[in-house]
């Protein structure tokens, strides 16, 4: 998790701490009013714990204070809006978040993104995407809705073909090589791949693996103009809104730009990568 999350969620607990002493409890006190075992009261008050809005309603009735209920909720929106969890995201299945990404593209006229694992979603072929959200699907346990989320991501994709927008890419070299879908699936998303370079709204890196680098590629994340940066962790989804973090992933996003390969030179890395494929 996030530091600055972390420290969200402490300021949160602190608040909590300061009602309660405020009121007159000490944490046995308030547990016995909450009905709730003492070690939760400290997990909350020490940020080791996310509150949900409903603890934090009863928090604030139970030290006589409903009135900073708002002020409470109002801080967790705070940190459920930059942060947001996967299980609740995908609680329906894979469909919303792609409508979602869907409208955040339609709104963008710049996107930059660094992957290091996997095909950008916005360059996926539909049985690349289908196996994505297949294993997605197994791993996090949701519902599998797995053709509707197909169906959306491959909508998307339509913005590629639209003057005016401009999507910059750096892919490092491993993510040709990571096999998440059978081979002929991937082979064929390589040929995708490929068939993008000379876009004119597309600009597609490769990162060599060998490449002199000032900054190690750490995780995938996504630029949408400068207004927001999109970080995928294993149990997070990070929407980053605040311009010094947008500045930090700009340059990161640049210290990978400026070592990665184009046109000709990007399309004999993919062309390697196939070739490893259909001879591994």
């Amino acid at each position: 998790m996030s530091t600055d999350f972390q420290t969200a969620r402490i300021a949160l607990g602190a608040r909590l701490r300061e009602l309660r002493e405020e009121a007159g409890f000490n944490g046995k006190g308030v547990a016995e009013a909450l009905g709730w075992q003492r070690s939760r009261v400290s997990r909350l008050e020490t940020g080791k714990q996310t509150p949900t809005a409903k603890d934090l309603t009863e928090w604030a009735q139970a030290v006589g204070r409903p009135d900073a209920a708002t002020e409470l909720r109002g801080r967790l929106v705070g940190l459920e809006s930059q942060y947001r969890s996967w299980r609740r995201q995908l609680a329906g299945g894979h469909r919303a978040r792609q409508e979602l990404a869907l409208r955040e593209t339609t709104a963008t006229q710049l996107i930059r993104g660094m992957e290091v694992s996997r095909i950008p979603g916005l360059f996926q072929t539909a049985d690349y995407a289908r196996h994505a959200f297949e294993a997605n699907a197994e791993f996090r346990r949701v519902p599998r809705d797995i053709e509707a989320a197909v169906r959306t991501r491959m909508r998307r994709q339509e913005a590629l073909y639209e003057g005016g927008k401009l999507f910059r890419f750096v892919v490092w070299e491993a993510a040709l090589y990571v096999l998440t879908c059978p081979r002929e699936v991937m082979i064929a998303q390589l040929d995708r791949l490929a068939g993008l370079i000379g876009l004119d709204t597309v600009e597609l890196s490769v990162l060599p693996l060998g490449a002199q680098l000032r900054r190690a590629p750490g995780h995938g994340f996504w630029i949408y103009d400068r207004r927001r940066v999109i970080v995928e962790t294993t149990n997070t989804e990070m929407w980053l809104d605040d311009e010094e973090n947008v500045i930090l992933y700009e340059r990161a996003w640049d210290l990978m730009a400026e070592a990665a390969v184009q046109g000709p030179q990007a399309r004999r890395l993919i062309g390697r990568a196939r070739a490893s494929l259909e001879h591994g």
